[in-house]
């Protein structure tokens, strides 16, 4: 029966070191593959708004002060969002490396590209069986949510880390109960990276199955001795804040930025229920095509522990931020490794109904008993018109649908998509073949074609939606000092404009801007139109980028003399 090909333990005709020296192999395979593809063009763009330039900023602020690794500063004001683990650990490689792009993302990269070795030791230890370990870390491997957030500098791809991390001393700790320390402390290291809710989360899901597989767990002196290391340090960290900025502390970092979000939307970030799946089904290409046939497998064996942790995992997880009220895109990446677990399970089955006629199927459905429903022949309509898409993408941005004319010929795009379009054609004429060899061209595809994406500048797609920030930021720097209040034009504050020209800027209205306009040494950040329609006297230009000009107030002129328009002397960074 299907639901049996789990059960069994190690790989036939393999000794026991035979089998550990082929799961170093794989372990230090996947770890070069990773490490390569979250490496690489590391710090080739700029950083993103909000997270990327706050958790930078806070990051070299506590390199500047002395006690910023307990008490953590932005811009010289407590901060109170997320603990600083991951603000530490960059701030440490600044200290050694300096302070760019690429120091703000190694950590989590580096953290990100470890996870995927790790998910393969889970998958050893959740199926007892290679092929399924090796195919669930190679679809985390290229999901396009993970490699992005995971190369960004947020604190995503610890968690991560962490969770695959707890997740993998609790299941090992079936067979030592000495692993249970483990888990103890990954969950310690949670609540240290994005706060006590989300970590409380996940370890429910640990919980929950533990509860269900293995309940005599839950009397391991081991796995309550490592909660009460892991959270010792917790304790001192949130007694501490408590200590300096009394209920303020918690009214902010477990009130407005942690409890508030399931029920209220917090800076207007909200959407329908259905918002992550939507996600997923956006980003996880191709992978959440057998995501679906993956987890009506997993039900069907529903009485074994790796159904049951991936049931449990997705379920819990899935259903909890798809009710919470606030809703980000990178709250759906815990979801990712459940949802690698439950296809990389389906493949291994299609897989192992290969070897029955030499690499393919039988010729008829009703012979591939053991094969789970669907059947992936019968994703080819799919594939086929994924293909068509990818050659559209290239002649697009290649220029050359003149109904649809684009600013330059793209040519990495046009790699990318080139790679993809190959990949799925490929894909669709073996699944047509009913050939398992499928499996290899798309796993080899897909992480050829993140390579070549990683490798262009449009893997942070966020920064063409708004100007570039590195020339302003310069300009603002050389016209101004650490200490002056500078105040914009922008609809919203940016935090990467304020990383980059270490400055505090504030983006205000037309009428606080007249305002600050009559102190006495007002700079302005303003746009073209916003520095027509204020019409403000006395204007010296410091310097114009970009469609940005930098003003302060010419104290050598009269306002008889002077109008905006004359005035402005512009000049280029």
């Amino acid at each position: 029966m299907s639901h049996q090909i789990f059960a069994t333990g190690k790989p036939r005709n393999q000794t026991p070191d035979h089998q550990e020296w082929t799961n170093s192999l794989w372990i230090f395979g996947l770890f070069i593959a990773a490490l390569l593809l979250f490496g690489l063009n590391l710090g080739g763009v700029a950083l993103r708004d909000w997270d990327e330039g706050t958790v930078a900023q806070v990051a070299r602020e506590i390199i500047q002060g002395d006690l910023h690794w307990l008490y953590p500063t932005l811009h010289g004001s407590p901060y109170f969002n997320k603990p600083p683990l991951v603000h530490n650990l960059i701030a440490t490689v600044y200290h050694f490396a300096g302070i760019h792009e690429w120091t703000a993302r190694f950590p989590s990269a580096l953290l990100t590209a470890a996870s995927v070795p790790l998910l393969y030791v889970v998958g050893l230890e959740l199926f007892r069986q290679r092929t399924a370990a090796v195919c669930s870390a190679l679809v985390y491997l290229t999901l396009l949510p993970v490699v992005r957030h995971g190369r960004l500098a947020m604190l995503d791809g610890t968690v991560l880390f962490l969770l695959i991390l707890m997740f993998g001393c609790v299941l090992r700790s079936r067979r030592d109960l000495r692993y249970a320390l483990g888990s103890g402390l990954a969950f310690g290291l949670l609540c240290l990276t994005k706060g006590i809710f989300l970590a409380l989360l996940l370890g429910a899901i640990a919980f929950i199955f533990l509860v269900w597989d293995t309940p005599r767990l839950l009397q391991c002196k081991y796995l309550w001795l490592g909660l009460l290391l892991g959270l010792l340090p917790v304790a001192i960290w949130y007694s501490a804040q408590w200590l300096k900025y009394d209920q303020e502390f918690f009214q902010i970092n477990l009130g407005s930025q942690s409890w508030r979000r399931i029920w209220e939307s917090v800076e207007n970030n909200q959407g329908a229920p259905w918002y992550y799946l939507l996600e997923i089904l956006k980003y996880a290409w191709p992978w959440q095509i057998f995501w679906i046939p993956g987890l009506i497998f997993t039900w069907k064996n529903r009485n074994f522990s790796w159904a049951k942790l991936i049931l449990v995992w997705t379920g819990v997880y899935f259903g909890s931020i798809s009710l919470m009220t606030t809703k980000l895109p990178w709250y759906i990446l815990p979801i990712y490794p459940a949802l690698a677990l439950a296809v990389g399970g389906y493949f291994a089955q299609v897989w192992r109904e290969g070897d029955r006629e030499t690499g393919q199927w039988q010729a008829n459905d009703h012979q591939l008993e053991d094969l789970p429903e669907p059947l992936p022949h019968k994703f080819i309509p799919i594939f086929a018109l994924l293909t068509l898409i990818g050659w559209l993408g290239c002649l697009y941005f290649a220029d050359l649908i003149p109904a649809f004319p684009v600013a330059g010929n793209e040519i990495d795009l046009q790699l990318t998509l080139a790679a993809l379009s190959l990949t799925f054609a490929l894909t669709t004429l073996l699944l047509y073949r009913k050939d398992r060899q499928f499996l290899i061209i798309l796993f080899w595809g897909m992480y050829v074609s993140l390579i070549l994406f990683v490798s262009s500048n449009n893997w942070v797609w966020e920064l063409a939606e708004d100007y570039p920030v590195k020339p302003v930021a310069a300009l603002v720097q050389q016209g101004t000092s650490a200490d002056d209040l500078i105040y914009t034009s922008h609809p919203y504050s940016r935090p990467s404009l304020n990383f980059y020209s270490d400055r505090k800027i504030r983006a205000i209205g037309d009428e606080e801007l007249k305002q600050k306009w009559q102190s006495p040494h007002p700079y302005l950040l303003l746009d073209a139109a916003s520095l027509k329609r204020l019409q403000l006297d006395q204007v010296k230009s410091l310097g114009t980028v970009s469609g940005w000009t930098l003003i302060t107030k010419n104290k050598t002129q009269t306002p008889q003399n002077s109008c905006c328009e004359n005035s402005i002397q512009k000049s280029t960074i």
